[in-house]
């Protein structure tokens, strides 16, 4: 046997005293079974448990635990806080220094020893009991076990002799102090599935404990318990707060739920009378009392503050001072009954103001909140965060946090079925949140955990460490995706969850409906039919090459981690893809009808087979891992109109002759060409028509030059409607012609070739021109946020720009755009922007630009509080700013635009000619993710 030099310090070791350092620490060798001590506290003895199961699905060993460090013969793992006899007798005699984690919050030293009796022992040693938690979370994850080996049925791929790092390691401090989640929304997946399998007939303490395991393994330590009308409040479940407290979790509750209370089922107005702080303050006030005094034994972050009974604006004010006035008068309550109730003064419990919806306003208004408060700041429910800490705000003793959604019920739509906000959007407002200062407690509303469960490890991972703000989202998504399913499949996984989060980042599919909710309209005609129906096919292509590419892949995921793989990727994918298509196969069979083409009836058929998927595959997703996830996911939840299954219609068979040709845009300038780029190879689509409902082979004619197509002869049949997409593919050359043979008679391609352009500059492509902010040079007011925005390259102006105005724009250096057109006539400048909002409550969100040298004109994209333009911008994730230009001739021109305020992001820039196409998204001929 060769000696390393570890086997030579292990063999010294052996005959010294205790020493440390050792690495590597094999944790599973067969012939010396590990044995797990622990310090006794009920949360470390789950933590040895945890250990226990991770080591047994790794390496199939079954570790014992113990409270007795002479119970373990050779190898052992030792976990315990720095106030156990047992861990400061083992540090003592191997020459550990403990107090470096002296007063530290959730942190560990881990380390090998190796003691007198030649035992190797590896040490685990928290400041606290969460921080030896997380000491075990991180020899799980090194053991490769992932943090949804259970909740998403990772199976931990087999290693028979696993070995960690051995060598003395301080864990760094966790970023944000409280870091937690809200489970909420939970009617149509998470209730009914704990309801049918959890001994308590609702969300008790069996499914906490397992939501408190991944908590642990995200190192989140702060849960708002589930709290709708269907659920029973987390404190009447006998032992819900029993195992909070075993795993070490942190309790609070939601905005609409101060003092620990669950309002809408524990306030009962029969009994109690109106939940109005103007005619029944003591009865409210007896109704808190109670409830500190029953869970003042509990680790808890107490809410504060005033609203209706559940998620509405306070009862009985019928002013913003009344409601004002009762607010401050409410938390001055508040915090006399947590001082007399936990015998300390209210300044060191912990407590939370939530800033929701109305409440934003009161505090606005000039609501005095208690310096040792901490400030929470919601986004609006689409994860734009609404205000932030101002210079004087961060110098809060109490500090202040966010609450962030990735799911929603509400107004003006609902995202409760898939997991579709976009990572790079999550980090953008999180860099918000931690640049200025919101860095106490960050919570995110997961709705039913799944199918949001990267989304949820992203926001948690950034809170524990804010490094990983710091580089691009998709890194952090190819590592995740590793994780779950290898080295080989990691990166391909990436690539099809980050195209899946781009097509949503245009429109979720919970709004392709294009309806709203409270009140509930119907679904309407998408916005993809306004150019006559070919942004719509283009988005069907994207979906149907995205669910092909998780189809080809799930081809290659190991047989363990098939139900996985459905789980993560393959269901949320499908299901997104097949929204998609019912609805815009739905619309084009419309348009198809009206444009008197064949395939209206076909495209019915098609969207009948993609709504009958989703039900299929929605049922499939019930019977995965053996039926453990029957009940979790409801492809409707509230039945709102864009899930329903429509009534589908019925086409005539088509009555025509002959075929025809249908190019991209039926209404615009290009209805009856194919335009491309004189000098400029580029591809096409058109659309082959036959009509009469009869056979007719179709190839290319004699005689084309400069183009060819990517097939070169084809059927048109019932099969495919009766068309066929063609790409032409043109070289560039001078005078492409192409005719194609059908039914027996020559289609000639009106092919149109614009005027050449200048190498690097954008122009026109279908009349108009699309620039990607991130396109210019660099600037030091701007930062690209990779991954942002339509292309994936927007710019923000940075987060510590301080404020200028119009006039100052001689002192700044501006963003720089040129672009060619070849057209002469009206135009329309858009500023395409992200719709966020002032970093702070005073703030503005502006950019100053200047077109063609002209004068300066400002872009605000302020909105006002719920109106209908924020809705509108919530929905595409864009907001727009237009200015007319009554003529513009051929030619060079330029923009040139200005930071004003911090934290704009600036999207694209496009100019929209006379003639143009009318779309929802990108134009395009821009670079699309």
């Amino acid at each position: 046997m060769m000696l390393t030099p570890f086997r030579i310090f292990a063999l010294l070791a052996a005959f010294t005293m205790p020493c440390a350092g050792a690495a590597p620490f094999a944790l599973a060798d067969p012939a010396a079974p590990p044995v797990i001590v622990h310090d006794g506290g009920k949360t470390l003895e789950l933590a040895a448990g945890f250990l226990r199961h991770d080591l047994h699905a790794v390496a199939g060993v079954d570790a014992a635990t113990t409270t007795d460090l002479s119970a373990c013969p050779r190898v052992c793992v030792v976990i315990g806080t720095t106030a156990s006899p047992l861990v400061r007798g083992l540090a003592r005699q191997s020459g550990i220094d403990l107090g470096q984690l002296a007063g530290q919050w959730e942190r560990y030293v881990r380390v090998a020893v190796q003691d007198g009796r030649g035992r190797r022992i590896l040490l685990v040693a928290g400041s606290d009991p969460r921080g030896a938690v997380y000491g075990v979370v991180d020899l799980s994850r090194e053991l490769g076990v992932s943090a949804w080996e259970w909740w998403a049925d990772v199976t931990p791929s087999r290693n028979l002799h696993p070995e960690v790092d051995g060598a003395l390691r301080l864990s760094a401090a966790p970023s944000v102090q409280y870091r937690g989640i809200f489970l909420n929304d939970e009617d149509w997946g998470l209730q009914p599935w704990a309801a049918a399998r959890d001994p308590a007939g609702d969300i008790g303490p069996a499914t906490y404990a397992r939501i408190f395991e991944l908590m642990w393994r995200l190192k989140a330590n702060l849960i708002w318990p589930a709290m709708h009308d269907s659920t029973k409040p987390f404190f009447q479940i006998a032992g819900n707060a029993r195992t909070a407290a075993d795993y070490a979790i942190v309790v609070g509750t939601s905005h609409a739920e101060p003092m620990m209370r669950n309002n809408v089922r524990e306030w009962d107005t029969r009994k109690n009378g109106p939940f109005n702080f103007f005619v029944n303050r003591a009865a409210m006030a007896d109704y808190w009392r109670r409830r500190v005094d029953d869970v003042k034994d509990g680790e808890n972050v107490y809410s504060v503050g005033l609203r209706g009974v559940h998620d509405s604006a306070m009862e009985g004010a019928a002013t913003l001072q009344q409601a004002l006035d009762a607010t401050q008068a409410a938390i001055g309550l508040q915090r006399d009954i947590l001082a007399q109730s936990l015998g300390r003064p209210a300044a060191g419990v912990p407590q939370a103001l939530t800033l929701y919806k109305e409440v934003l306003d009161v505090y606005n208004a000039g609501l005095r909140v208690p310096d040792d408060v901490t400030l929470i700041w919601p986004d609006d429910n689409y994860g734009y965060l609404h205000q932030l800490s101002n210079a004087d705000e961060r110098r809060r003793v109490g500090g202040a946090g966010i609450y962030y959604h990735i799911s929603y019920w509400g107004r003006p739509h609902d995202y409760l079925w898939l997991g579709t906000t976009h990572p790079a959007l999550i980090r953008d407002q999180l860099q918000r949140a931690w640049a200025t200062g919101a860095r106490k407690l960050w919570v995110v509303n997961v709705g039913d955990i799944k199918p949001a469960e990267y989304l949820m490890q992203y926001f948690l991972d950034s809170a524990f460490d804010a490094r990983q703000l710091d580089q691009d989202p998709a890194r952090h998504l190819a590592a995740w995706s590793t994780v779950q399913f290898g080295p080989e499949l990691g990166a391909n996984v990436a690539r099809v969850l980050g195209d899946y989060y781009d097509l949503a980042w245009e429109r979720r599919p919970e709004f392709m409906g294009f309806g709203q909710v409270e009140p509930i309209t119907p679904n309407r005609r998408t916005d993809y039919m306004a150019s006559g129906g070919e942004e719509g096919v283009r988005r069907l292509e994207r979906y149907e090459a995205l669910a092909a590419e998780a189809d080809e892949l799930a081809r290659h995921v190991p047989a363990e981690r098939h139900d996985a793989y459905v789980e993560l990727v393959r269901y949320p994918v499908h299901g997104a893809a097949n929204l998609n298509a019912r609805i815009l196969k739905l619309d084009l069979a419309a348009e198809a009808a009206r444009q008197g083409r064949p395939s209206a009836q076909r495209l019915v058929d098609e969207a009948r087979r993609a709504h009958a998927a989703i039900v299929a595959e929605t049922a499939a997703f019930g019977r995965l891992a053996g039926g453990k996830w029957r009940g979790i996911m409801d492809m409707a939840p509230r039945r709102l109109p864009v899930f329903a299954e429509p009534v589908w219609p019925a086409y005539a068979a088509d009555a025509g002759a002959g075929c025809g040709i249908v190019y991209s845009y039926p209404y615009s300038a290009d209805a009856d060409r194919l335009a491309f780029v004189k000098g400029k190879p580029g591809i096409q689509i058109v659309t082959l028509s036959a009509h009469g409902a009869r056979v007719a082979e179709w190839s290319v004619g004699n005689g084309a030059r400069g183009v060819t197509t990517a097939t070169q002869a084809g059927n048109l049949e019932a099969g495919n409607g009766f068309e066929q997409r063609i790409a032409i593919r043109y070289d560039g050359s001078d005078n492409p012609a192409l005719t194609l043979r059908c039914d027996g008679r020559d289609v000639h391609l009106n092919l149109h070739l614009d005027p050449p352009r200048a190498a690097g500059v954008p122009g026109e492509h279908a009349h108009i021109v699309s620039i990607a902010a991130g396109s210019a040079m660099a600037n030091p007011d701007w930062e690209l946020q990779p991954g942002l925005g339509s292309s994936g390259r927007s710019l923000r102006a940075r987060l510590n720009l301080h404020v200028r105005e119009p006039e100052d724009v001689g002192k700044i250096e501006p963003l720089t755009y040129a672009f060619d057109t070849m057209s002469d006539g009206g135009a329309t400048l858009r500023l395409v922007a992200l719709p966020e909002h002032p970093l702070a409550g005073n703030g503005r969100v502006r950019v100053a630009y200047r077109f063609d040298g002209g004068p300066v004109d400002v872009a605000d994209y302020g909105t006002t509080g719920r109106s209908d333009e924020w809705k509108r911008n919530v929905l595409s994730n864009t907001a727009v700013r237009t200015m007319a230009l009554a003529r513009l001739k051929p030619g060079r021109h330029t923009i040139q635009v200005y930071a004003l305020d911090p934290g704009v992001v600036l999207d694209r820039i496009d100019v929209v000619l006379d003639g143009a196409p009318a779309l929802y998204g990108p134009p395009p001929g821009m670079k699309v993710r």
